[in-house]
């Protein structure tokens, strides 16, 4: 097995895929507890499914680089979302709700009605759950992701002091003169940045996973922020390597892989955190 593996390795595609897939999975896992202190966790299931629909539209205009059309696409509509869910009359849950199902039905309508393929389900199941195309990406998106990811971690440790502020009183935040507005706008215009470049890794179905789970599992383990973080980012890359080794040695869906460890994982840190909160006492 682990000659297979390095006789893959010697594939530029292979490491490529593994490069983009640790970039996404460090990304996803700091902006993840911010979401999920926040209770806003479904925005990136939200947000994939208004990828998904910027994805049929690039589809139907016949757009060779979907990135022109889903990045701005989601941006705009994490934007909305945002501004929506501040809406006393349509709360967070029902803004997400609302746009994610109906950007979902509209993508689904489009790819019946214009598209060329003859195989629609398979295009669908493909865009939903993940495919091959992390190991096809060509040097120009790899560059992209590189450069896309680099600007998320440097935002996120420039701006630390204020996500956190926001993220736990942000009453006080306001209070203390942080205009909690723009840090949340920041935060939803990241995840979106996010959600473009894991459409390829895991899907748009399962793209909540890659920013939940992490979270989740290194809340298990520790009680503060920055220890959570980094712990998350530890085991959101440590997931990701392992899921992508696993489906490229076993022949799985990358998608589906990478998100079966992750839960894996989190099982394991409930447990060393039951274990560990029991030792205490």
């Amino acid at each position: 097995m682990a000659e297979t593996l390095i006789t893959y390795l010697e594939y530029p595609f292979v490491r490529n895929a593994l490069i983009v897939g640790v970039l996404i999975s460090l990304c996803s896992s700091l902006l993840g507890v911010t979401l999920v202190l926040k209770r806003f966790s479904f925005i990136g299931d939200g947000l994939s499914h208004v990828a998904f629909g910027g994805i049929a539209i690039a589809a139907v205009m016949n757009v060779t680089n979907e990135m022109l059309i889903v990045l701005p696409v989601t941006v705009i509509s994490a934007i909305l979302l945002l501004r929506t869910g501040q809406n006393t009359k349509i709360k967070g849950d029902a803004a997400i709700a609302m746009i994610s199902v109906g950007a979902l039905a509209f993508g689904y309508l489009l790819m019946n009605i214009f598209s060329s393929s003859s195989n629609v389900s398979g295009d669908v199941c493909t865009t939903l759950f993940g495919s091959t195309s992390i190991l096809t990406l060509s040097s120009w998106e790899v560059a992209l992701c590189i450069v896309l990811s680099i600007l998320v971690v440097l935002i996120f440790v420039l701006f630390y002091n204020k996500i956190f502020a926001v993220t736990f009183d942000e009453d006080f935040a306001i209070a203390a003169g942080t205009d909690a507005n723009r840090y949340n706008l920041l935060v939803a215009v990241i995840v979106a940045v996010i959600i473009v470049l894991a459409m390829n890794l895991v899907g748009s179905l399962l793209i909540s996973a890659l920013v939940i789970f992490p979270a989740l599992s290194a809340m298990r383990l520790y009680d503060n922020f920055k220890s959570v973080t980094i712990c998350s980012a530890i085991l959101s890359v440590i997931c990701s390597l392992l899921g992508m080794i696993i489906s490229i040695l076993g022949g799985t869906p990358v998608g589906s892989t990478i998100v079966a460890v992750d839960v894996a994982a989190f099982i394991i840190c409930y447990v060393a955190g039951r274990f560990l909160k029991g030792a205490k006492k």
